[in-house]
């Protein structure tokens, strides 16, 4: 009776253990199916599945727009005209009746240097001219008396009432009183001369502004002893700001490019929005070496009416070298080298057209030319095309002809790199 009751109860056991193992076999066989199916849709969709060519390709869409070609520079604005305001007397700086910012018109008294010593000198000078005056008045006097005593003699001599002697006598008394004469009128206008110096040096304490327009700056202090022996010391300048230069240092890489009458244009610091325009003046033919780069000054006028242009402020400058408005527009990098005869076929168009290197410009190669682009449809499908390339800059570049607005083309693949020939799909796999 035991042995009977303990054979069911051990095949319970039995069964029970054996159920952990069957969930983990079907577990186990589970995700086996689910790698393999995995695996399968993977193989698929990298091998046998249509690529997308949309998605493969990085495009941009041709458009209108305006576009510039430039030539970029870096300048300073000063005024066209300008004059540094010297003294050209020495002295002390006596009064200043002007300061920085004051509006001056052409004859403005702006400054006096103290004027005793050259008025003092003014004063002895017509002192002594009027003594010399004086001293010429009593020698014609006397001349005339020596005229008058020669032609009394001679009449004596005509009637034998006189000698020789007393004749000549009177002679050269009359020849010294005309010399006398002569030499006084020497001194006199000696000394009128060096009156008319020292009355000049007078009024030169007085200085007047020789320009009208905007004292700008100032460099010499009311008190101030100024000594115009060597050089003349600058008091201050004056400057007409209604019409500023912009002076800007041009590469010796991009000079060549500019001509004069060009257009140009810059703007501010303090007003990045507005632009002011211009025509290049002047081409200076010396450049400057500034750390070892050559750089050539190129010089153009704006006006300034409204005076919001000043002195040494920083303009970024912009010359025009051509401009394209309402232009299609695609990217530089859509555009490649027109391939030789059977180039294409061949599928070497590409090869030919690699990524050009660093710093290489290429409106060298395409401006003014025709350009082989990659237009890519709305099936996803490429074809080439020969377009006519006209002005560029770096970055986009006029389509003359061969190519309409809202068209697709293609500037590169996704992540970079270039398109490959036509008809040449490349799959790239799908994770």
């Amino acid at each position: 009776m035991s042995t009977t009751a303990v054979q069911p109860e051990e095949a319970t056991r039995a069964a029970v253990a054996q159920q952990p193992k069957r969930r983990r076999r079907a577990a186990l066989a589970a995700i086996a199916l689910a790698l393999a199916a995995g695996g399968g849709y993977l193989g698929w969709s990298t091998w046998l599945a249509p690529a997308d060519p949309a998605a493969q390709y990085a495009t941009a869409v041709v458009q209108r727009g305006d576009l510039e070609d430039l030539v970029t520079a870096t300048g300073t604005l000063q005024p066209r005209d300008f004059v540094d305001v010297g003294t050209q007397v020495s002295g002390q700086l006596k009064k200043v009746h002007v300061e920085v910012g004051s509006a001056v018109k052409q004859g403005d008294l702006l400054a006096e240097i103290d004027p005793t010593v050259y008025r003092a000198r003014v004063d002895a000078d017509t002192a002594q001219l009027a003594n010399l005056r004086a001293q010429l008045a009593d020698r014609e006097a006397q001349r005339v008396l020596a005229e008058q005593q020669f032609e009394r003699q001679q009449s004596l001599m005509r009637e034998d009432a006189t000698s020789d002697e007393a004749v000549q006598t009177a002679a050269a008394a009359l020849r010294s009183a005309t010399a006398q004469i002569e030499a006084l009128r020497a001194q006199i206008r000696q000394v009128e001369s060096q009156l008319r110096g020292n009355e000049a040096n007078l009024g030169y304490t007085k200085i007047h502004a020789p320009m009208s327009g905007t004292v700008v700056s100032q460099t010499a202090k009311q008190g101030q002893t100024l000594n115009a022996n060597q050089q003349a010391p600058i008091i201050l300048r004056i400057a007409d700001l209604s019409t500023m230069t912009v002076q800007t240092q041009v590469s010796e890489a991009d000079v060549s490019k500019l001509s004069v009458g060009m257009d140009v244009y810059f703007t501010t610091l303090g007003a990045e929005g507005r632009r002011y325009y211009g025509k290049l003046r002047q081409i200076n033919p010396t450049p400057q070496i500034v750390n070892n780069v050559v750089l050539y000054d190129a010089l153009f006028d704006v006006p300034n009416p409204a005076g919001d242009l000043m002195t040494q402020m920083t303009a970024q400058v912009f010359f025009v070298l051509a401009q394209a408005k309402d232009a299609l527009l695609v990217p530089v990098s859509a555009l490649e080298p027109v391939p030789a005869n059977g180039e294409r076929r061949r599928g070497k168009a590409l090869a030919a057209a690699k990524a050009p290197a660093a710093g290489f410009d290429p409106r060298a190669r395409f401006a003014g030319k025709q350009a082989l682009v990659r237009v890519l449809d709305a099936d996803g499908k490429l074809a080439e095309r020969i377009v006519e390339v006209g002005t560029m800059s770096r970055v986009a570049a006029q389509v003359v002809s061969g190519l309409e607005p809202g068209e697709r083309v293609v500037t590169g693949l996704q992540g970079g790199g270039r398109a490959p020939p036509t008809g040449r799909m490349p799959r790239t796999p799908r994770l």
